[in-house]
């Protein structure tokens, strides 16, 4: 049952992605006490009629709607009022949430969100807020590049950066974002602190060497573009884009543990599915004999 749950509402958020998909800002909030602002930025041409949801989602938990806001008010069922407090900006299309006194039960990810032809909720780009004392950093950005035959691979490295929590695109020197040959990893944690790191790598052909692309992230901590035009040369092709001994950048030890642990755990899954079904077969050896009597006598 949990599984259709989660199957329909997928399958309505991807296709709400046809839609005007609201964009929220920022990214992340990491405070301790206070009060924080969620930005909701809409598109709409009917903006002003337009009914804006909030949801909060807890980890591991489905999202939960907390208010709606309907003709200046602000309403459902447990409001807070004296915490929540919606405005809506009609000159600027943006409709913001304050979340006052904030506690670490409010630690979550916040979507607004709205009714497409009633018949199904466009959310936006979500906001998560972290209720902390510790700061946000990030250490290190750089990127990287390989030439291999007649194509260049530019490896945007970003390193240490804390809460999890950021963008990653490409951009050409238009400033239009580049979706094709572009892969985005997977972030990883470091094992010894609380920081986390990702890559991203664009592939162009060999003869746009001399055009400028640009790795653009996005963090609570830090925002900025990085031109592949500074980029450093790395380690010879056979090495495969690994840093050379003692450079902490790609495919960092950590990194390679955690691609590591998970192999190891693909390899016990499937040799605990062959011992199942060799367990199996040699039930059905064992039963197949004794039916085939019990039906002679």
């Amino acid at each position: 049952m949990l599984l259709l749950a989660a199957l329909v509402a997928t399958a309505a958020w991807s296709y709400g992605y046809a839609q005007k998909i609201p964009v929220q800002s920022p990214l992340s909030v990491t405070k301790s006490k206070g009060s924080v602002h969620l930005k909701c930025h809409l598109e709409n041409n009917d903006f002003d009629s337009t009914i804006i949801h909030w949801y909060q989602q807890k980890a591991n938990k489905a999202p939960e709607r907390i208010l709606y806001f309907s003709q200046g008010k602000s309403v459902d069922e447990g409001f807070q009022a004296h915490r929540y407090r919606v405005e809506k900006l009609s000159n600027q299309k943006l409709c913001t949430l304050t979340i006052n006194d904030i506690t670490p039960d409010d630690t979550a990810t916040y979507y607004c969100a709205y009714w497409y032809s009633h018949y199904y909720k466009v959310f936006g780009t979500g906001t998560k807020l972290i209720v902390s004392d510790k700061g946000t950093s990030l250490a290190n950005a750089e990127i990287l590049q390989k030439k291999h035959e007649n194509q260049i691979t530019y490896v945007c490295l970003i390193e240490k950066f804390y809460p999890e929590v950021i963008r990653v695109t490409w951009i050409d020197e238009e400033n239009k974002e580049i979706t094709d040959n572009v892969v985005i990893g997977d972030t990883w944690k470091d094992t010894k602190e609380d920081a986390y790191s990702i890559g991203s790598w664009l592939t162009v052909p060999a003869e746009t060497k001399d055009k400028k692309y640009y790795c653009k992230y996005e963090h609570e901590n830090k925002e900025e573009s990085l031109p592949t035009q500074d980029a450093a040369s790395t380690a010879p092709p056979e090495e495969d884009c690994s840093p050379s001994p003692g450079n902490s950048t790609v495919f960092n030890r950590d990194h390679l543990m955690h691609r590591t642990a998970y192999l190891v755990y693909i390899v016990l899954l499937l040799k605990s599915s062959m011992y199942y079904l060799i367990i199996l077969f040699f039930m059905y050896r064992m039963w197949a004999p004794t039916k085939h009597q019990g039906k002679k006598a």
